[in-house]
């Protein structure tokens, strides 16, 4: 039988667990997609824990996950975008994706290129639409100077790659660690913490136009300190400043659509967006990928493999 991650309740890492389930069927306009790699995502954290009990009350046994790549093992009758035994990337809409087997909705998956490896198509989806998302919402254009708080973390990685790519100079805060990796990607690397406001202000030459914060934690105060627009500052995470400010919110349910995660893929695989890929842990140390998430200092994303 095959095996997919479940929680009865919610709570900690502890009411995970990797128990045997039926073999899933698909509908007529359903694929049965083999798992070779799923992302693991903050928000499920969230959910897991109840935060959004309210909104989107989970199922118990819930699953969990959106991210996935794999090798299409059925196709229900009406599916014609993607055939037995292509590999693909996509994304369930059903908490679903962490398992070995996962129904999927055909219009949710797009062929996976060559150049892109089942650890970066398993981990595209929530961060790679997110950052475009953020990117778009405060757009940036050639010759913007961008502030990206969380620069080597999961989404900011991928965020100032793309505002690289639309011709902007890019800032990203980041631990002294993944400094190096920032400077390699074009990106100006400023260490976070105590006096950050004026390191950014030296490496911008004093203008920002435009910030995207993915941390949270006093961000947005900071970009507004430095004097950016509140329409081309952008937040994924920090919900209360954004309303108190009337920045924006803009993340992954703006750009959650097949069409943006092939265009992502199509970077990757033509070497204009990496996918830096932090650890890749086995589906039954679920709970220990989910607690080294938790840290809050990996750089790039966690992949959990069947």
């Amino acid at each position: 039988m095959p095996r997919a991650v479940k929680f009865d309740k919610y709570g900690g890492i502890e009411v995970l667990h990797v128990v045997e389930v039926d073999r899933p069927v698909p509908g007529p306009e359903q694929v049965l997609v083999r798992i070779k790699a799923a992302g693991i995502n903050p928000g499920e954290i969230a959910i897991r824990e109840g935060a959004f009990a309210k909104q989107w009350p989970a199922t118990f046994p819930s699953g969990q996950g959106s991210d996935l790549a794999g090798i299409v093992e059925e196709v229900g009758n009406a599916v014609r975008n993607v055939t037995v035994g292509e590999e693909v990337i996509g994304f369930s809409s059903n908490r679903s994706s962490q398992a070995e087997l996962v129904i999927v909705e055909a219009d949710h998956l797009v062929h996976r290129p060559a150049h892109v490896s089942w650890e970066q198509g398993g981990a595209l989806f929530v961060a790679g639409t997110t950052a475009y998302a953020a990117v778009q919402a405060v757009s940036v254009k050639a010759g913007d100077t961008v502030v990206v708080s969380g620069a080597a973390g999961g989404v900011g990685s991928i965020a100032v790659q793309l505002a690289r790519n639309a011709g902007a100079k890019v800032i990203g805060l980041a631990g002294t660690a993944n400094h190096a990796w920032l400077t390699g990607h074009g990106v100006v690397p400023v260490a976070y913490g105590d006096g950050v406001a004026e390191r950014i202000r030296a490496a911008s030459g004093g203008r920002v136009d435009a910030f995207i914060d993915t941390f949270g934690g006093g961000y947005v105060e900071l970009a507004l300190e430095l004097g950016v627009s509140p329409d081309r500052i952008d937040t994924i995470i920090d919900f209360a400043a954004a309303a108190k400010y009337g920045v924006k919110t803009a993340g992954n349910s703006a750009a959650a659509n097949a069409r943006v995660l092939g265009e992502l893929a199509g970077l990757i695989d033509t070497g204009h967006l990496e996918i830096p890929i932090a650890r890749v842990y086995p589906l039954n140390a679920v709970r220990d990928a989910y607690q080294d998430l938790a840290r809050r200092h990996t750089h790039g994303k966690i992949v959990l493999v069947p």
